[in-house]
């Protein structure tokens, strides 16, 4: 059950916020296979000054068109989550026209145990929704 929170500027249209969080949802159906009604995203419309970043981070410029992404999800193996994130930077560029060097991410992972939702069912063994392909769940196992 991945949880979403997408933060960008005040005054961005509903087109380009639909975008991005849909962006990130088929991002995360491709590389995590997660079941389609696994959406939960939130998009928060920040004042300008509520919004802070240096004009050059990593020798990039950065424009006031940055958006800052924040994905919470149970844990997964480091080479999917940077699969995640290239598809999630992919996407965003292609469906938006924002810059790639405009788009900030971050992961919070969490274990299983710490999400509740009235229906849901667990796999023990893997901690996935047991509605996930067995596939699905193969690549998103980390055994410990």
């Amino acid at each position: 059950m991945p949880f979403v929170e997408i933060y960008l500027r005040r005054g961005k249209s509903p087109d380009v916020r639909r975008a991005l969080s849909e962006a990130v949802h088929a991002s995360m159906r491709e590389v995590f296979r997660i079941p389609e009604d696994d959406y939960f995203h939130v998009v928060h419309d920040m004042e300008p000054h509520d919004l802070r970043h240096p004009p050059v981070f990593f020798g990039l410029e950065r424009s006031a068109d940055v958006v800052i992404i924040r994905m919470t999800f149970n844990r997964r193996p480091p080479a999917q989550k940077a699969a995640l994130f290239e598809a999630v930077a992919d996407r965003v560029v292609a469906d938006t026209g924002m810059r790639r060097e405009d788009i900030l991410m971050s992961i919070l992972e969490t274990a299983s145990e710490n999400w509740w939702v009235y229906g849901r069912t667990v796999d023990p063994e893997t901690g996935f929704d047991t509605r996930m392909s067995p596939e699905a769940m193969a690549a998103g196992r980390v055994d410990a």
